[in-house]
């Protein structure tokens, strides 16, 4: 009876998440293509309109999480958080899970999340031209590979992080980095050897390049930890009601102007930044560790 109950919640859940999603998709993006007219004070307004719609979306979803699939949601460290400022958010990545999580904790206390996206979802169907509409960054890195046959697309990196941030700087946004830069495993953390008993290694590029290209506007950086006390659940689990707590810790952070500089060919800078993200992550670790020690309690 239990399984047949997961069942339908599963479809009716992924069912709302569809509705809900398809509903604010036309509106999105016609915001998105309103917004290619090339006069400022109208793109502003149909940037605003947007992000105002993503956050009906947000509500929606978690309006769903809370009626099908409740799950008990601890968390730290929101009171010094303002919606009128500029956050770079970083986190340990486990699930997609991780993003409604922070969606639903997050809104209405700091700005739209805005991730950092691969070049390639932009053709995602629906969600790539709504992420496109909501100004997500589509970023195509350089490989180290491609770097030695063609040394001169070396700083390529950061030209395209700044170009990709130059529309934020007028607007309120919170930039999201899962500085991992992939989701966590058993598998990947034994084949990276990570020194870390929770974490994967963090990759230090993404957070310097905009860092970089934004120091002037972040104000703040905000280091969030997630726990899954019951084990690292798929999107599916959250749909049928699997996930019963989620354990949270904010940090919020102001940034050290340090942390700004030429991270492509000031080497002394990038190995001083390399060793002060490795000490943040020495810091989640225990972080992590904590909060696992508190819901074994």
């Amino acid at each position: 009876m239990r399984a047949v109950v997961a069942v339908v919640r599963q479809v009716l859940s992924v069912s709302l998440y569809t509705i809900n999603t398809l509903f604010w998709f036309f509106p999105i993006v016609l915001c998105g293509l309103l917004k290619l007219l090339p006069i400022k004070p109208w793109q502003k307004l149909m940037s605003a309109a947007a992000k105002a719609m993503a956050g009906l979306w947000v509500g929606g979803n978690s309006l769903n999480q809370k009626l099908l699939t409740p799950y008990k949601v601890t968390v730290s460290g929101l009171d010094k958080l303002r919606k009128k400022d500029w956050y770079l958010v970083i986190a340990n990545h486990q699930s997609w899970v991780d993003i409604l999580v922070m969606q639903r904790i997050f809104r209405g206390r700091i700005p739209f999340l805005n991730f950092f996206l691969k070049k390639e979802l932009l053709y995602v169907p629906f969600l790539g031209l709504a992420w496109w509409a909501l100004d997500f960054p589509f970023m195509k890195r350089t490989s180290k590979s491609q770097l030695k046959k063609n040394p001169k697309l070396r700083g390529k990196d950061i030209e395209t992080t700044r170009k990709a941030c130059e529309k934020f700087k007028e607007m309120p946004v919170s930039i999201v980095n899962f500085v991992e830069g992939t989701r966590y495993t058993e598998d990947k953390h034994q084949r990276q050897r990570s020194p870390f008993k929770h974490l994967l290694k963090p990759k230090a590029g993404g957070v310097a390049f905009v860092l970089q290209a934004m120091g002037e506007q972040i104000s703040k950086i905000v280091n969030v930890t997630i726990h899954y006390p019951g084990g690292i659940p798929t999107f599916l689990d959250l749909a049928a009601g699997k996930v019963k707590e989620v354990a949270v810790h904010v940090e919020v952070l102001p940034l050290d102007k340090k942390l700004v500089g030429d991270y492509s060919n000031d080497n002394e800078f990038r190995v001083s930044f390399q060793q002060h993200l490795n000490d943040m992550w020495h810091d989640k670790d225990r972080v992590f560790d904590d909060l696992a020690k508190h819901n074994r309690s």
